[in-house]
């Protein structure tokens, strides 16, 4: 699913809350190193109406006409239509509206641009942009209100957060529901069948695909199309480890600081990708290519690694073959002995600020943001949710596990949520593509994106 998502961190605490599957992503990020315990989860079954185990702030009879907007990908459309189901069931006196679709953003755009928006809006998918909604002044400041929102169940909010609120200028206008991790994904029944080593580290990494060329299998495939991809996946970690694991030149990045992209660590990184590209690892399909015809090429073992982010398995789940058994590492591009640097990425919701019915969208909020509907989350639409939980007993697939082990190792880096600009993330993506086959060199690379922080920083 063509998802544009934040590259963001996790609040290693519990990335994937309760989860049974993983589904698709968008482009931003923000968390803690620190993990946390919390408890697991209720199961699905525990869900209640809002109205059997709601907060004082929730007992507000809701009346009216309430729209809510909601992208469907790879995460599909089940929850949504459950979620909303169970809300207009708790509030029988409410008019609840759906707008959702794999094309709802284009076809809301002119309602957004007229004022005339939905109550409430999942933002994530292509043509949705949350910095931008912001600085056009198209969310609700809720600052002052989720201090003290509590869930349906009465507990805070802000308590139950594997990510926190990103800030805008020290203001929240949107929250995450969902959290992903971008990393390299191979099949470990092909490792295992042609005794390859699975990657720990970059040198590592390059060893094992020395011997999956040999084999005759092309190491590498990307989405060229779509190259936040491999951004999110190879460029921005290996940025986080040649800067002496700090993720703070990220954020100067995102701050159009040009002396950031200027950074040694950046072409440190960017020579990483030139070593796969003149090892000849990476598939020459790729610039050309879409996600899923290069997740179709991964699967059918033409390719043995691809960088993606965790709904890879559940947007692909029609296509997977018998046996295959996905790997999974955050990253690879870590010196050996280096520490893992995990991207992670977010959906989050928000309040119109022109919504005609501000009172109810509070009230889903609070209703979607409890354990119960968490753990619905992660059965209906295969995702991680931003609700902390432990799934180390759960029913989870062996790669979801694999990448809590890696987010809740304290040795991990956690990147924090990142948004960059619009025009300077369309550069960096271009840039990258041009990258990979030889049109640039890495200074070309830095030289092409600057130019673009400098004029949008005019």
């Amino acid at each position: 699913m063509i998802m544009k998502k934040k590259f963001a961190a996790l609040g290693i605490s519990a990335i994937l809350a309760a989860v049974t599957l993983a589904g698709c992503g968008s482009n931003g990020n923000e968390a803690s190193n620190s993990p946390s315990a919390s408890a697991p989860a209720a199961s699905p079954s525990a869900s209640a109406p809002a109205s059997e185990s709601a907060s004082p702030d929730t007992t507000v009879k809701l009346t009216g006409d309430f729209e809510i907007q909601y992208f469907v990908g790879g995460y599909g459309d089940k929850w949504w239509k459950k979620v909303i189901a169970d809300f207009q069931a708790a509030n029988p006196d409410l008019n609840v509206k759906e707008s959702g679709g794999p094309k709802i953003n284009d076809q809301m755009k002119p309602r957004w641009i007229g004022g005339n928006p939905p109550d409430f809006v999942y933002i994530d998918g292509a043509g949705l942009n949350d910095r931008q909604m912001v600085e056009d002044g198209q969310l609700e400041d809720l600052t002052e209100w989720l201090k003290d929102a509590k869930n349906v169940d009465g507990d805070l909010i802000t308590d139950i957060l594997a990510q926190p609120a990103q800030q805008f200028d020290g203001k929240v206008y949107n929250i995450p529901l969902v959290l992903n991790s971008w990393g390299v994904f191979w099949n470990k029944a092909l490792f295992k069948e042609k005794g390859w080593t699975e990657p720990t580290d970059f040198q590592s990494f390059l060893d094992v695909s020395d011997k999956i060329k040999a084999a005759g299998t092309t190491p590498f495939i990307h989405t060229g199309k779509y190259p936040y991809y491999i951004n999110g996946s190879i460029l921005y970690p290996a940025i986080v480890s040649a800067n002496n694991n700090d993720f703070t030149i990220l954020q100067d990045m995102a701050a159009n600081k040009v002396e950031a992209y200027e950074s040694p660590a950046v072409l440190a990184a960017l020579n990483k990708i030139v070593a796969l590209r003149d090892k000849g690892f990476i598939d020459k399909a790729s610039i050309q290519i879409n996600h899923t015809d290069s997740q179709m090429l991964f699967l059918q073992n033409k390719d043995a690694f691809i960088p993606n982010g965790l709904w890879l398995p559940n947007e692909m789940a029609k296509d997977i073959p018998e046996g295959f058994d996905f790997g999974f590492i955050p990253s690879v591009t870590q010196d050996a002995g280096g520490k893992v640097v995990a991207n992670t990425s977010t959906s989050t919701v928000a309040i119109a600020k022109n919504g005609k019915n501000k009172d109810a969208a509070k009230a889903f909020l609070q209703f979607i943001f409890s354990k119960a509907q968490a753990s619905q989350w992660a059965e209906l639409s295969g995702a991680p949710s931003n609700i902390k939980g432990d799934i180390s007993s759960s029913n989870a697939p062996n790669f979801v596990k694999d990448a809590a082990k890696y987010l809740t190792d304290p040795n991990t880096i956690v990147i924090p949520t990142i948004t960059y600009n619009a025009d300077v993330d369309k550069a960096m993506m271009d840039a990258t593509d041009a990258l990979t086959i030889s049109k640039i060199t890495p200074e070309e690379w830095v030289k092409r994106v600057t130019d673009v922080v400098k004029k949008v920083s005019k």
